[in-house]
């Protein structure tokens, strides 16, 4: 049982995580990476229903984030209502229509050919859940004050890591949509204005002829270096 002690002024209580062996800590880090290989980006999905409890042990899963003075800057907004999907849907598009049409350069969209991307949306719609995160600039006490957050950007991102590797954990999957701009989501969800749309999570089941694109993910020599002695 933990021990509450108190440390300058502030309480603190004693970390005694369980302790395992050197192989089994890099048995257990094989095995995650082996999960996490397997997971895909989808964007056919079928309408197969989710139950309410995976969408929310997913949140609580990216609730155990670190984040900037542990301030949680985040916000976790899940829709199963059919026509505030149907709105997302009809908003997404037209931004997205713009961005192909004349705000996105020729390399970008050179680059998003091998992805098979497009402006057409329809799986906001087909999917069960949309769960559309916010990031909180800061937030605001009970007097009307506002209370600085730290870190925000970098604390949201974790914990939308977090909330992506849970739902495919639990056999979900799922997209990271981030139209730009997003203030539309801001007025359908109706969100007060120190939050700000992050990003857009469609979840779901894929559907039994999903399509991904043939990707390679870069080898560990590409992506770390090793200063050692």
């Amino acid at each position: 049982m933990s021990k509450s002690i108190f440390k300058d002024g502030h309480p603190f209580v004693q970390y005694c995580p369980e302790a395992i062996s050197i192989e089994q800590g890099i048995k257990n880090g094989q095995q995650l990476h082996e999960n996490l290989q397997r997971r895909r980006s989808v964007r056919f999905f079928s309408d197969a229903p989710v139950p309410k409890k995976m969408i929310e042990q997913a949140i609580l899963c990216a609730s155990t984030a670190p984040s900037g003075a542990h301030r949680q800057p985040w916000k976790f907004i899940a829709i199963s209502s059919e026509a505030i999907k149907k709105q997302i849907r009809v908003a997404a598009e037209e931004e997205e229509r713009r961005n192909y049409n004349t705000r996105m350069p020729e390399e970008w969209k050179r680059a998003l050919e091998p992805l098979g991307t497009d402006s057409d949306k329809k799986y906001l719609e087909t999917v069960p859940w949309i769960v559309v995160v916010f990031a909180e600039n800061y937030g605001i006490n009970l007097d009307g004050s506002r209370q600085k957050n730290y870190y925000v950007k970098e604390s949201v991102g974790i914990a939308c890591g977090l909330f992506l590797t849970a739902l495919h954990q639990m056999g979900l999957c799922t997209l990271t949509h981030t139209p730009s701009p997003m203030r539309f989501l801001t007025e359908i969800l109706n969100r007060p204005s120190n939050e700000q749309p992050y990003i857009l999570f469609p979840i779901g089941y894929p559907t039994e002829d999903c399509l991904v694109p043939a990707i390679k993910r870069k080898s560990l020599s590409e992506i770390s270096v090793w200063i050692e002695p």
